[in-house]
Formats: C-alpha cells, sequence, structure tokens
C-alpha cells in the first residue's frame, strides 16, 4: 500500500495567496515557471529589510533567531529561548503548527508572563492583507503554546520627521489589531484546510476580476490568456471610472454605447474621438487657456526620491526629495536655453535644489509644470525647510501653471486610451520623442537610477553612465511639455 502524500508546508506568504485568490497559490506551488519577473521585488525587499532592521535597532535588547543552517534550527532556538524563561525581545521567533510554518518580526513581553506580537511593515498604515497575516501568525504562535495577548502592526508613523542623524525614535507606531483578527483566528484552521486542498487538487478554474485588485500578482498575463478576446475599444477607457456604468448594464465595447447617453463632456470628447479616429482638438480653447503665461516661460521638472527610513534631517518617511531638475526657459521670440540640476553624491540635496532653482529661473514669467500639484508641493517643502530662501522659492511658486488641464480639456486622441499622462499624450503628437530609446524611461527607472549611483558598490564609469542617462530622461520631460504646448496651439 502507497504512503499518503505528505502535505504541503504552508507559509503566511502562501495563505495570503489562498485567500487572494486559490489558483494564484495552486500556482505559486505547482507552476511557478509561469510568473512573471516582478522588476520591482528586489527593492521592495531591500526596503522591508531595511525597516525590519530599524524596528530591531529600537529594541537593543532583543535577540535574534538565525535561520541557519536552517529553519529547524530556528525553531529550536526559539524554543530553548522561551522554556528558558527568556524575558526580553525576540526577533524572527519562530513556531510551526500544522505544516504551517511563521517567523514573527518581533515578540515582547508584556510584563504578565503573556507576548505581544509585531509585525513590522514598510507601509505607513495597516493594509487590508496584513490582518490575515497577522491573524496567522498569532493562530500559529497560539498553537505551539505561546501567550499571544496582543497582536498589531508595527508601521512606519507617517508624521516622523527625522531631527537627528543619530535617533529613529518615534519613526514606528502600532495599530492594535487584536479585536479585528479574534474571528479570523478561530477560522485559521478551516483556512488552512481549504488551502491545502486546493493544493492537492487540480488547477482552479477561475478567471480575472476584482480579487486581483490590491496585491500584486505575477501570475496575471497567464490568467488573462484564458479571458475571450476582448473589445479594441473596452468601455473602461473613459477616464474617471465612467465604463463601470455600463460595464454594470453589460456594455463592454465603447461602440455599443448610445452617445446619446453620455452626459459627462470630457466622456462625449472621448467616444467621439474614439469612433471617428479624429483628434479633438480645440486649438482656441488652448491658446485663451494659456495667453496670460507671460515670458520668459520656465518650462519645470523634478525627479525626486522617497526613503521609507528619513535619510536627512527634516524630512519624513516617503517624503519626495528632488535631487534633480530640467529647467527650458523660452524667450518671447522662441529662444530656448536648458539648465538643470543633478545631485549623485548621495548627501541631502535640497539646499542645493533650492539654490540651483532661485539662480537658474527667471524672476518674472511662468513656471511651466505638467501636474503643478506635485512642483509646487515639492517647492514649498524646500521653502519651508529653508527660511532664508523662502522669499525667492515662493515666488517661483505663485508663478507656478499647470498644462495638465489645459491638454486635458483641449486635446484628446484615441490612441491615449482615456488617459492624459504626458506619457500617453505625447506618442500621439510628437511620436518621434520616443522614451523607449532612453535608458531612463519612466519615473520609477530615474529613481532605481539614482539609488544605483549613490551606491558605494558603484563603479565611476557606471556612476557617470547614469548621470548622463539621468540627465536625459529629465531633459526629456520639459522638451516634451514645449512640444505639447506648441502643437496644442497651431491648427
Amino acid at each position: 500500500m502507497n504512503a499518503s502524500p505528505r502535505p504541503h508546508g504552508l507559509s503566511k506568504s502562501k495563505i495570503t495567496y489562498f485567500e487572494q485568490c486559490p489558483k494564484r497559490l495552486w500556482l505559486s506551488v505547482h507552476r511557478a515557471d509561469l510568473a512573471e519577473i516582478d522588476e520591482g521585488a528586489e527593492a521592495r525587499f531591500a526596503t522591508g529589510h531595511e525597516v525590519g532592521a530599524a524596528a530591531c535597532s529600537l529594541l537593543p535588547d532583543g535577540i535574534m533567531v538565525e535561520a541557519e543552517p536552517d529553519l529547524s534550527t530556528a525553531l529550536a532556538t526559539t524554543k530553548a529561548l522561551l522554556e528558558g524563561g527568556h524575558q526580553d525581545p525576540i526577533f524572527e521567533a519562530t513556531f510551526q503548527h500544522d505544516g504551517v510554518l511563521v517567523r514573527v518580526d518581533i515578540l515582547e513581553p508584556n510584563g504578565i508572563g503573556g507576548w505581544h506580537m509585531a509585525e513590522v511593515k514598510s507601509s505607513t498604515k495597516p493594509k487590508d492583507y496584513h490582518v490575515n497575516d497577522l491573524a496567522t501568525q498569532v493562530w500559529v504562535a497560539r498553537e505551539a503554546g505561546v501567550s499571544i495577548d496582543s497582536a498589531a502592526i508595527r508601521h512606519l508613523d507617517g508624521d516622523f520627521v527625522l531631527a537627528s542623524d543619530a535617533s529613529l525614535e518615534g519613526l514606528f507606531s502600532d495599530s492594535d489589531l487584536t479585536s479585528n483578527i479574534k474571528d479570523r483566528v478561530e477560522t485559521r484552521a478551516e483556512v488552512v484546510a481549504a488551502a491545502r486542498e486546493t493544493l492537492a487538487g487540480t488547477e482552479p478554474d477561475i478567471l480575472p476580476g476584482s480579487h486581483c485588485n490590491g496585491l500584486q500578482c505575477n501570475f496575471a498575463t497567464y490568467c488573462e490568456e484564458a479571458l475571450p478576446p476582448g473589445p479594441e475599444w473596452p468601455v473602461t477607457v473613459l477616464p474617471y471610472g465612467g465604463g463601470s456604468h455600463w460595464l454594470k448594464k453589460g456594455i463592454a465595447n465603447l461602440l455599443d454605447v448610445d452617445p446619446a447617453m453620455l452626459t459627462n463632456p470630457t466622456h462625449q470628447r472621448v467616444y467621439q474621438a474614439t469612433v471617428t479616429g479624429e483628434p479633438n482638438h480645440d486649438v482656441e480653447g488652448a491658446r485663451f487657456a494659456m495667453a496670460d503665461w507671460s515670458f520668459p516661460r520656465t518650462w519645470l521638472d523634478f525627479e525626486t526620491i522617497a526613503f521609507a527610513i528619513p535619510r536627512w534631517i527634516g524630512t519624513r518617511p516617503y517624503q519626495q526629495v528632488p535631487f534633480q531638475f530640467s529647467a527650458h526657459i523660452e524667450a518671447e521670440d522662441g529662444n530656448l536655453q536648458h539648465h538643470e540640476f543633478l545631485s549623485l553624491d548621495g548627501m541631502d540635496p535640497r539646499r542645493a535644489c533650492a539654490e540651483a532653482l532661485i539662480t537658474m529661473i527667471p524672476n518674472s514669467g511662468a513656471v511651466v509644470t505638467y501636474n503643478a500639484k506635485f512642483e509646487k508641493a515639492r517647492l514649498r517643502e524646500l521653502s519651508e525647510f529653508f527660511p532664508d530662501l523662502a522669499k525667492d522659492l515662493n515666488s517661483i511658486i505663485d508663478r507656478v501653471v499647470d498644462l495638465l488641464p489645459v491638454t486635458r480639456a483641449n486635446w484628446y486622441h484615441r490612441d491615449q486610451r482615456g488617459s492624459w499622462s504626458i506619457k500617453a499624450v505625447l506618442p500621439t503628437v510628437a511620436p518621434d520623442l520616443d522614451y523607449s530609446q532612453l535608458e531612463v524611461k519612466d519615473g520609477g527607472n530615474a529613481q532605481a537610477a539614482y539609488l544605483e549611483a549613490i551606491s558605494p558598490d558603484t563603479t565611476d564609469d557606471r556612476r557617470t553612465a547614469l548621470d548622463n542617462a539621468l540627465r536625459a530622461y529629465c531633459e526629456r520631460d520639459t522638451e516634451a511639455m514645449i512640444v505639447l504646448a506648441k502643437h496644442l496651439t497651431q491648427s
């Protein structure tokens, strides 16, 4: 008689996969080869590791449970600590129950014989899936005989401001979820059993849907291949969620929509441009909107970096700090001068950036941006942090104008597919300005390039190449705005 198969081992992450979508769990175990490469995984892992280390550093009496040479050692070490009456924080305490193995970020003695569990997250507030994660951790630890009296997500405090290089005290906040997870802890055994049943069966027949939203899934492309071909112009190209109304009525194809039923003017424009193939272009509207943008016009774009753990005095978690800008100065006769700033030494770039802005941007004339809210916020932060520069920086802020709403109101080409991001609009007006040929192609690439450039492991030659790539990308952004504005105002 054949022995029964060994039950699949499960981890917290695999249970999370199951609760999002049983098919995701099944594929992650049986068909991992179908997973797409996650370009951002390495960066997220590095951030998570840095945040976890910071949380541990704030508990200097804590002890780390090492996973070497294997997790059996971690289980044994944890057991020995608890049975030996250890009464200091434990990092990566490891427990197993019913084939589910977990490593708890932080266990802290509560002073009354029990323990407080804290799962460290790099977000600034708990996310929905964190609740189930924590429930799994608590269930396994309690079933392993540990008295977990309270449990929390220990996340970054978005209001924390770094006051000195020496202290991260106050960086984290605990969101206590003890009561929130009570029912989920009690049903973990059923969830685990259902997950195991899924793994023991064939691939679940589940199509993409709302469950795909939220947690990123590396099997999205594979699952979408099972869907029947959709319309060339789905109703979802209607912006601001306009397609959901028609989807509820069973209409997926924009060309099947009765145009008389479209009451939103923007939706009407999108529909008309899509059906006819002719761009919606209001030249006079664009000219009127930009008529009072005085010369010299400065076309401005920032690139920023946002660290989970603040590195520079006066910054918050994930604060967008400008390390680069491009500024094209346009005279009334059309003459252009280009100015730029880029800091890749890893030091706080804000003072140098602020001074460069004041030096390079004329003290009169419109300052043109694309999505002014972002640039204004960066300028305002610089102004508030450097009071001696505030007058000049506030003068720049007062002159900021926004090309995005002008574009949105006066131009639409169906190839934008419902988006007015500059990356969506530019190919419809100037396909020769192609970002795909650049090494740095978007803001995410720019942040990755910055991090690589400031790394001490980066060679001088590579840092020079990154410097050139970043300059080319940021200059392309301001050049693109000029070309777009000219197109909007010409017949």
